[in-house]
């Protein structure tokens, strides 16, 4: 596909190698990021929804970043719980990265993650103003 590039920041190549994903993909002006869960640079998983989330909102930021967008430019969240009790708390920290002009949203409850022990997992689709 002409005008397709893979966006892998710096840090995930063990993720692109081992898991054979990339962390985003990018053609034109349109971003599609993959789940981004709480886990650090050292695949260290966060502790409790609010950490999890924190990270998993910061590690969006930096694929979105490494593509050319921000989170402003999210117009999709879809978003991965394994526990839909903690959805005030997710919350909490989501209106923190995106505190408005709220893009659409989609939570959905899951049995478990790809990792033991993750709570939370966040994928979403930009489109880059020009």
């Amino acid at each position: 596909m002409q005008g397709k590039v893979l966006v892998n920041p710096k840090g995930t190549e063990s993720i692109y190698e081992s898991m054979q994903f990339s962390q985003a993909v990018k053609v034109n002006n349109m971003i599609w990021v993959s789940g981004q869960v709480g886990i650090d640079k050292d695949l260290s998983i966060g502790k409790g929804i609010e950490e999890q989330s924190r990270m998993a909102f910061q590690n969006l930021k930096k694929v979105l970043e490494e593509a050319g967008g921000s989170l402003a430019d999210i117009v999709e969240l879809v978003t991965y719980h394994v526990s839909m009790k903690e959805m005030r708390q997710f919350s909490k920290v989501k209106a923190e990265f995106i505190p408005s002009n709220y893009p659409a949203w989609t939570a959905v409850g899951v049995k478990e993650l790809v990792l033991k022990g993750l709570l939370v997992e966040i994928r979403a689709t930009a489109i880059i103003n020009t």
